[in-house]
């Protein structure tokens, strides 16, 4: 009796420990599909608790699976659609590591690759983005504000506007969404105007100060002045009444140039026939009698699709500054080139030079190498910006290259006819 009621005990165990062992790896075998979020091949056949459990681990992992395909989705439509923006978009975790840029930022920022999940410190040098980075955590920041960037001797202006989100995933913390917009184009516009107010306040000032004081110097003791004074008086008025239409006449040329319709009318025109009539002119003036004017064309050129007009202002001022800045007897040399596609024109003269530290300013507005000089002899200090803008709007370029006591040449380029048909819409 004993022995069957210890076999009996024995048999139970063993079926027990077969069924605990079977559980065990039915609980190991769900928790790797929880944990790999798989669903389970297989399950028990008999409705028992641990078919049940299963089950509902299955429609779990189901379920777990389908949320986590619906925020891949959202997150790829989310950078898909700030990838087309054309502001940079940056979105930033609680701890400043960043978990979305598009390709707008690393525009702004061509050094900003490789990013994701970087702290932002590391990407972007700016204690100012920084500090407005915690004031849009810290929900003081203002809605929108500029911000400089300073990279080696490149400067980047953005105006940022910040926001906090709530996260996407299950990580404590707000997020911070970013907005940066390029405004350094903006900025250098807004201080070459700035500082074009400035110097035509500064040019009108002074040859209307000295009208003002010649003229008020006459109304009030033009009976008593003597003859010689008041000729010179009336003399220094007038000059300085041309130099203020002068100047006017340049402003509005600069104004028409850079304008949407500058007017520029293209025709057939022979450089040669422009180019010759332009110098007899120049030399039957007293101020070009002393100068030696050649000029020089390549017989493989062409007609060229230009305007004369303003193909002729463009020579006249070159022309004008050489005579300008150069001693009686000086040589004055126009020589065009074909250059592939383009006719390449330099003047040049063997004068006095340009120190080289002045040469990639001259095509400033107002910039003068030496301005008491340039007053004296009449220069507004458009004539070379004007040329700029002539040359450019043709579809060429200008550059100038000097040497002090070793003369200056300026040259520019126009394109061909053929060149100039392709570019004309």
């Amino acid at each position: 009796m004993l022995y069957v009621v210890t076999l009996a005990l024995a048999a139970g165990l063993v079926l027990t420990l077969l069924r605990l062992r079977r559980h065990r790896l039915a609980v190991r075998n769900l928790e790797e599909a929880i944990r790999q979020r798989k669903p389970l091949l297989e399950e028990d056949a008999r409705n028992d608790l641990c078919s049940r459990l299963t089950r509902a681990a299955n429609e779990l992992i189901s379920d777990l699976n389908h949320l986590q395909q619906v925020r891949t989705g959202q997150l790829t439509q989310l950078e898909a659609t700030l990838g087309s923006l054309q502001e940079a978009v940056l979105i930033v975790d609680a701890n400043n590591y960043i978990l979305l840029a598009n390709k707008a930022l690393q525009a702004i920022f061509p050094h900003a690759r490789n990013i994701m999940r970087q702290r932002l410190e590391l990407v972007l040098h700016s204690v100012a983005f920084l500090n407005y980075v915690d004031g849009v955590r810290a929900q003081r920041a203002e809605p929108r504000h500029e911000i400089e960037f300073s990279e080696g001797n490149a400067t980047t202006w953005v105006e940022v506007t910040g926001t906090l989100i709530p996260p996407l995933d299950d990580q404590r913390g707000s997020w911070a969404l970013f907005v940066l917009h390029d405004i350094t184009q903006q900025k250098k516009l807004e201080a070459v105007r700035k500082d074009f107010v400035a110097n035509v306040s500064h040019e009108l000032r002074t040859p209307l100060s000295i009208i003002k004081g010649y003229i008020e110097t006459l109304v009030d003791g033009h009976r008593e002045m003597p003859l010689d004074d008041r000729e010179r008086f009336l003399c220094t008025i007038q000059r300085h009444t041309d130099r203020l239409n002068s100047l006017l006449e340049d402003l509005l040329t600069l104004s028409r140039l850079e304008s949407i319709n500058p007017g520029l009318r293209r025709e057939p025109t022979g450089l040669n026939a422009l180019v010759t009539g332009l110098i007899d002119d120049y030399r039957a003036r007293p101020a070009a009698a002393a100068h030696n004017i050649t000029f020089a064309l390549d017989p493989a050129i062409g007609d060229l699709l230009l305007d004369p007009l303003k193909v002729t202002q463009v020579f006249e001022n070159l022309l004008e500054n050489a005579l300008k800045y150069t001693p009686a007897g000086s040589h004055i040399d126009i020589v065009a080139r074909l250059r592939e596609s383009e006719v390449e024109v330099r003047v040049s003269d063997n004068g006095p030079g340009i120190p080289t530290a002045d040469l990639p300013h001259l095509f400033e507005r107002f910039y003068r190498v030496d301005k008491g000089r340039s007053r004296e002899k009449g220069g507004t200090g458009l004539g070379l910006s004007i040329v700029k803008h002539i040359v450019q709007l043709h579809g060429g370029r200008v550059w100038v290259e000097s040497e002090l006591g070793r003369g200056t040449a300026f040259f520019f380029s126009l394109p061909t006819r053929a060149a100039a048909v392709e570019k004309v819409p």
